[in-house]
């Protein structure tokens, strides 16, 4: 069976100079327009107590410029930024925040009638045309829109939106409960563990004197009073930087790609913790080991890729007591009874010896397979 999704592929861009002059107009262009339409919506709802409903074809002829790069690069600010709004209002969001220059420098354009392209080695993009690519994969389907981003270290990239179908992987007849952890970065409901990467603490000591490096570059600059972007060794050292920050991101990106699809592509329910990463990350001891293990992009992996291929990824309450109660007979011990400490433990009532991740790798699954039991026959009822 095939089905029809939205799929990005990132695809690496080799711009000639002036081409990477329109991209720097073009992402200095969609900053002011979403730091001016959200500075006047706030200085609007300061005099009125009402919103703003403002537009950037309402500044083109104040500002004259905005009108070189692509319109459909401001329009999209327009609905990213009404988009953040929504969600601040909804609650759970924070308010949007004005962007500075050099961070996440990105647009976004949309396919209009062929206006975003591909051939074997470009990418043809409105008002620039074709620029040199490198492809990592075949690209099949159509073209909704691109995403035009640059690294801190200077590396350009877009993100092409396709309209694809895929066909959904065959039924193993097997399920599978994870704890997620961080000595080990998962332990199965089978009893196997993957082991925590830590990609992070293995480059800390270089990442740690490279930085060290550039705040003494930074002082000299400073002290020569000259601007950092004007200082050439403080700019290369900022790369190198950037570099490290890039490798760390990058490894750790294909590791959570290949495992997830290794789960999706094996397993016909996927059982997993709710957990609120966010809150975790507030740890001061534990919070950079937390945000290494990238626990919340994992997840959003197995979600959509689930999805695509047919599987079933069910989120168990975070509240769930999967590592206090015995998966044999489901006795429930007390908070002081097993402690972070305690790796294994005996249960008093069955006497059965207890892995504390793996007896909660299959606490995750049961509770799972209960949750999509109470679904399939909520919906055989509603039919």
């Amino acid at each position: 069976m095939t089905k029809q999704i939205l799929k990005a592929y990132k695809v690496r861009l080799y711009p000639a100079i002036d081409q990477q002059v329109f991209f720097a107009k073009s992402f200095g262009c969609v900053r002011f327009i979403w730091n001016k339409m959200l500075s006047d919506k706030i200085e609007h709802y300061k005099e009125t107590k009402t919103q703003l409903k403002n537009t950037p074809a309402q500044y083109k002829n104040e500002y004259e410029w905005l009108k070189e790069v692509d319109s459909l690069a401001l329009a999209n600010v327009q609905q990213n930024l009404r988009g953040a709004y929504n969600k601040f209002f909804k609650g759970g969001f924070g308010f949007p925040k004005f962007k500075k220059k050099g961070q996440r420098d990105s647009y976004t354009t949309n396919n209009q009638k062929g206006t975003v392209a591909v051939t074997h080695n470009t990418v043809k993009l409105p008002k620039i045309g074709h620029i040199p690519a490198k492809f990592p994969n075949k690209i099949n389907g159509l073209i909704k829109s691109a995403t035009i981003s640059k690294t801190p270290s200077g590396k350009y990239y877009v993100s092409l939106l396709v309209e694809t179908v895929v066909d959904e992987i065959v039924k193993t007849d097997s399920n599978i409960g994870i704890d997620l952890g961080l000595t080990d970065f998962i332990v199965l409901s089978d009893g196997s563990k993957v082991a925590n990467p830590k990609f992070l603490s293995k480059l800390q000591h270089k990442l740690a004197r490279e930085q060290k490096i550039l705040a003494r570059r930074r002082v000299v600059a400073n002290a020569q009073q000259r601007k950092l972007s004007d200082s050439r060794n403080y700019q290369k050292q900022r790369i190198k930087v950037a570099k490290i920050y890039e490798q760390i991101t990058n490894s750790r990106t294909d590791f959570l790609h290949k495992l997830s699809f290794n789960l999706i592509k094996n397993h016909d329910v996927i059982a997993i913790e709710d957990l609120n990463v966010k809150g975790m990350v507030k740890h001061k001891k534990l919070s950079k080991a937390i945000s290494d293990s990238s626990w919340s992009t994992f997840t959003a992996m197995l979600a959509y890729k689930a999805e695509w291929y047919g599987k079933t990824l069910v989120k168990i309450d975070r509240w769930y007591p999967s590592s206090k109660t015995c998966s044999n007979c489901g006795h429930l011990l007390t908070k002081a009874e097993l402690p972070l400490s305690l790796r294994s433990w005996d249960c008093p009532s069955c006497l059965q010896t207890n892995d504390r991740d793996i007896n909660a790798s299959i606490n995750i699954l049961n509770e799972g397979l209960k949750l999509v039991t109470l679904k399939t026959v909520g919906a055989t009822e509603l039919a």
